[in-house]
């Protein structure tokens, strides 16, 4: 990673530091001033007509307003912005994305913005990507220095990737056939094609990779006090319906990360989008009747279950649910529950004429699907299986059961059936070969959520079940 000595960092600074003050009253002064460094990227955060502006500064400017601290912004390539903040005391970094290498490198306030980040093609390009295992044969991936898609893709073992100076660059790349894929979100790809006067359908978006939550990173000298202070001001203006008139103006959406982040995924019975478009299911109607007797309401977001389980290991207030638990991940996560129980099998196709009475025998199969993420994935490769072959979606792993494209496929018995329903086949035309394990379900929130907000779920979910409401909802699912 780039590190900018201090005197070129403050020349840097000195060029282009856009500076406006922003107190309450002019005659005080913040006693711990920070400095803030920013990158032109837009809709986010940019410069415009010599001011700042987007989401990200006109939230930073209420909040200076608020805490009356000096509102002083300096807008730097995004390299020199990040390591200028490791390397200065009071400096704070945004709109930044929160991971495993980010993590212990500086403190953190937000979340203040959620994004999706896909593989965007060119259109008619015919790229057809099905998993990231597909995009590492493509021949070339547009990228940007230090940004966290780069540390993601390199954790994940890509090979072909390409720097390029920013996003208009390498929408510009993508256009001309320098590069295949270019990671981004929408309203960057948005910006970007703008700028270059192109129309956003000029691009396709192929495979979703991941959700990236943004935050103010902050120094890790700046004392916890600020931190906390920007943390509360945040959840005010998440309360207030500020951050989601921002949301609106720059990112055309009233969807905004709330101050707890609820996310589940397709796993019926127990959570499933319906055809009303409606998150429901029986682990579903269990989070919504806690959140309903304690007033909460927080938005519950669908999402592919390796996703929201990357999301809950590092980012604090986050909700996952439901989630097997399970001795490899007993640490890593709270727990409120159990919701219920789980039996989990090898399933084999009728009249495929294989027989599982084993473990031992399991690990003999050609192939055995699992889902990435699941537990049982987890537990089979803890035990040492070689055999296996994943895919994000259950569905698809179903889908090559029965084509013959693998020999067993591990699921619960409790889903298993619906699975099948999803894509026009019935539970006869499999068979339980061999029990896994039996485990017990859970709401799961991130190490990091403050344990009050734990034990007050779970103390409802312990009158639920002394009142009743528990069973009805068990019996309107599950029986």
């Amino acid at each position: 990673m780039k590190k900018t000595t201090l005197l070129s960092g403050l020349m840097a600074i000195i060029l282009i530091t856009l500076f406006t003050q922003c107190g309450k009253d002019s005659e005080e002064t913040y006693s711990n001033e920070l400095r803030f460094y920013t990158e032109n990227f837009k809709p986010l955060n940019y410069s415009e007509n010599g001011n700042i502006t987007g989401l990200a500064p006109e939230l930073l400017r209420s909040i200076c307003t608020s805490l009356n601290i000096p509102f002083d912004v300096s807008v730097l390539p995004w390299d020199q912005a990040y390591s200028t903040t490791q390397a200065t005391s009071n400096a704070v970094l945004f709109s930044t994305i929160l991971n495993n290498e980010r993590k212990d490198l500086f403190k953190w306030a937000g979340p203040i913005i959620s994004l999706d980040c896909h593989f965007y093609a060119l259109s008619g390009n015919h790229i057809t990507l099905n998993t990231l295992d597909d995009a590492k044969a493509v021949g070339k991936i547009g990228i940007l220095k230090d940004y966290a898609i780069e540390q993601y893709l390199l954790e994940k073992g890509f090979t072909n990737l390409v720097r390029c100076n920013d996003n208009i660059d390498a929408f510009q790349k993508l256009l001309n056939g320098e590069i295949d894929l270019f990671p981004a979100d929408k309203p960057t790809a948005e910006a970007a094609l703008e700028s270059l006067n192109q129309s956003f359908y000029r691009v396709t978006p192929e495979l979703l990779i991941k959700t990236d939550l943004m935050y103010f990173a902050f120094n890790k000298n700046i004392p916890d006090n600020i931190v906390s202070s920007f943390q509360h001001e945040i959840d005010k203006m998440k309360s207030n319906g500020v951050l989601r008139s921002l949301t609106q103006k720059y990112l055309k959406s009233s969807s905004f990360p709330g101050i707890l982040q609820v996310y589940t995924e397709q796993y019926p019975p127990l959570t499933f989008r319906n055809s009303e478009g409606e998150i429901t299911g029986f682990g579903s109607d269990i989070v919504y009747e806690i959140m309903k007797q304690n007033n909460l309401y927080y938005d519950v977001r669908l999402s592919s279950w390796s996703n929201g389980y990357d999301l809950a290991l590092i980012n604090p207030n986050f909700c996952l649910f439901t989630m097997d638990r399970t001795e490899l991940r007993e640490n890593l996560f709270q727990w409120v529950g159990p919701v219920g129980t789980n039996t989990t099998w090898i399933y084999t196709k009728e009249g495929s004429g294989i027989t599982i009475t084993s473990l031992d025998e399991a690990r003999n199969l050609n192939a055995l699907g699992t889902v990435s993420s699941w537990f049982s994935d987890q537990y089979l490769r803890e035990l040492g299986f070689t055999n296996l072959v994943s895919h994000s979606d259950p569905n698809v792993m179903a889908q090559k059961l029965l084509d013959g494209e693998i020999d067993g496929f591990v699921c619960t018995s409790v889903t298993f059936p619906s699975i099948l329903g999803e894509i026009g086949h019935t539970y006869d035309e499999v068979v339980p070969s061999f029990s896994v394990m039996s485990s017990d379900y859970y709401i799961a929130f991130s190490k990091s959520t403050p344990a009050s907000i734990v034990n007050q779920w779970q103390s409802t979910l312990d009158a639920m079940k002394s009142n009743g409401t528990y069973d009805a909802i068990f019996a309107k699912w599950l029986e």
